[in-house]
Formats: structure tokens, C-alpha cells, sequence
């Protein structure tokens, strides 16, 4: 039944995967997950290899190389197990694939093994993980505009992402974000994000910290009136995040959307009535959501792009 259901969910994804193998990243990732099959496998380079195997056949692996790839394959299960998207899926596949690779080259011929190291340090240096492009109702800020925005009408609720775009949580999480707010964007209820990797005096004034070490990325606070009312993942007293999920069902559960978002949709309808009242002419579809963007039109913002 595991097996039927993971070939759904891959066939399911299977555009998806199409598109990902079009992108450098991807298509280097796959070459270097393989590299040691790939190596230990073909014909006339394997004959040559060492291998401690009883019948002496260097093309097939040794059971200390099944220990490991058994060894690989669970820790990849276990960190799969709080994985939310498939890019975190493959994600972590590519990743742990990629450090048993070394270890499997170093004990296979050490010049093997520094030069898939090499390969490595050269890929994480050069090819850097596709960010996340689609449909998306967020409004990024810089360090000159995120306290004017969340200041500018206490009737709006903002939830605002901080990140950095070197961190691998932050950008798998960015379709889970692009999403929610595709769903409950409304006139007052909005979706923001600030690069704290890029901005830190942002960082310091939210108390984020952008350590690897802290886990505290990405941080996602909801602020009413420009005041901070919650905060996941909570921290510690040693500035440490308490481990939690950034599933869909957990923000929408701890920050209690679909109440602000029904909450929003009377404030919407009310707004509504009083310029009905006002000038006479019933508001027009879409007006609600499209009011905050028009104020202040001279202000600067920030788009992925600049990201």
C-alpha cells in the first residue's frame, strides 16, 4: 500500500520533477548523488577499483558500502519525516547523498575522494538553489519600510516572514508562504517579508538571529498595530527556536487565520458600506485588496527580483 501510494504522489509531482531537472541545480545535484554508483558500476573504470569482497568483484559493492548506503538511507528517512514540500523531500536526498558520496570516495581511493570534495566545495560556492518565482500576494520590505508599513493602520494584521536566502529552511518554505497568502490576503489581513541576511539592523531590532546555530530561520510574527503578538518558532532563554513544524496546518492553527481572515472580511464589508454611504456608488469588485496598494504609491518597495 506505501509503495502504491509513493507512486501516486510521484506521479502526481511528475511535471513538477520535469521542470526541476530543467534547472542547473537540479541536473548538478542528480549527477553527484550518483557519482559513486556511477563510478563503482561502469564498465572499464570499475575493474580497477579496490574492493573487499570475497569473490574479489570490484564492480559491485562491498558490504561495508551497503552498510553505509543502508546507514544514508534512514537518516534520509528520518529527516524526511519533517519535511513539508518535495523540494525539502530532495532537498535533503541530494544533501546527505552528497556527504556519503565523500565518505564512500575517501575509503574507496583517497585522490577519489579529494576530488569529489572539491567538486562539492565548488558546487556549494557556484550553483546556489533555485528561489521560489510564483504567484505570491507578499510585500517585501526593506530596513527603511517595515516599520512605516506595519505602523500605517492598526486595523491591518500583518504576518511577515524573516529570512535569508542563503538558508535552505527559508527557501523550501517559500512556496508553503506564497501559498497561504494567495488564500487569506485581504484588505486586513496582509503578507510581508524582510532578507534579515541582507538587512541587519532589521534582525537586531526583531531579535532574529541569523545564526545557523540559533535555527531561528525562517521566523514568522504576526503583528497587530505594529506591535508583536505572535512569534513561531518561540525562543528560548539561550536564544535557541524550540523545534515546530512550518506546515500549513500549523500557521493557519497558531495564528488562528481563518478567524482573522473572517474578521477581515466584516472589516472589508464595513469599509465597503461607508464609501457606498459616502459617495453614492457601490464599491467595485476587488477594491478591498487592491486599497492598500495604491496608498502611498511613492513609496519604495521590493520585489523578488531585488531579493
Amino acid at each position: 500500500m506505501g509503495l502504491i501510494t509513493g507512486l501516486c504522489s510521484f506521479l502526481y509531482h511528475l511535471p513538477q520533477i520535469y521542470k526541476w531537472l530543467l534547472k542547473p541545480y537540479y541536473i548538478m545535484s542528480f549527477f553527484m548523488t550518483v557519482a559513486f554508483m556511477v563510478v563503482r558500476k561502469a564498465p572499464g573504470l570499475c575493474d580497477h577499483l579496490a574492493t573487499q569482497r570475497e569473490d574479489g568483484n570490484s564492480c559491485d559493492f562491498d558490504w561495508r558500502e551497503l552498510e553505509i548506503l543502508m546507514f544514508l538511507t534512514a537518516i534520509v528517512m528520518m529527516k524526511n519525516r519533517r519535511a513539508i514540500t518535495l523540494e525539502q523531500h530532495i532537498g535533503n536526498l541530494f544533501l546527505f547523498s552528497k556527504v556519503a558520496n565523500v565518505i564512500l570516495f575517501f575509503r574507496l581511493d583517497i585522490r577519489l575522494g579529494i576530488l569529489y570534495f572539491a567538486l562539492c566545495v565548488a558546487f556549494v560556492m557556484t550553483c546556489k538553489p533555485p528561489l521560489y518565482m510564483g504567484p505570491e500576494y507578499i510585500k517585501y520590505f526593506s530596513d527603511k519600510t517595515i516599520d512605516e508599513e506595519l505602523q500605517r493602520d492598526s486595523r491591518v494584521t500583518w504576518i511577515v516572514e524573516f529570512f535569508a536566502n542563503w538558508s535552505s529552511d527559508c527557501q523550501s518554505f517559500a512556496p508553503v508562504f506564497a501559498e497561504l497568502s494567495l488564500k487569506y490576503n485581504c484588505a486586513g489581513l496582509r503578507f510581508g517579508k524582510v532578507d534579515i541576511g541582507r538587512y541587519g539592523e532589521v534582525s537586531e531590532k526583531y531579535r532574529v538571529s541569523t545564526s545557523p546555530l540559533a535555527k531561528q530561520l525562517p521566523s514568522l510574527i504576526l503583528f497587530q498595530g505594529g506591535r508583536e503578538m505572535i512569534r513561531r518558532p518561540m525562543v528560548d532563554n539561550k536564544g535557541r527556536a524550540v523545534s515546530w513544524i512550518f506546515s500549513e496546518e500549523n500557521i493557519i492553527r497558531e495564528f488562528n487565520l481563518n478567524e482573522l481572515f473572517q474578521k477581515s472580511k466584516k472589516l472589508n464589508k464595513s469599509h465597503g458600506l461607508k464609501e457606498e454611504d459616502q459617495n453614492g456608488i457601490p464599491p467595485e469588485e476587488g477594491s478591498d485588496e487592491l486599497q492598500t496598494e495604491s496608498d502611498n504609491p511613492q513609496q519604495p518597495t521590493e520585489s523578488k527580483k531585488d531579493q
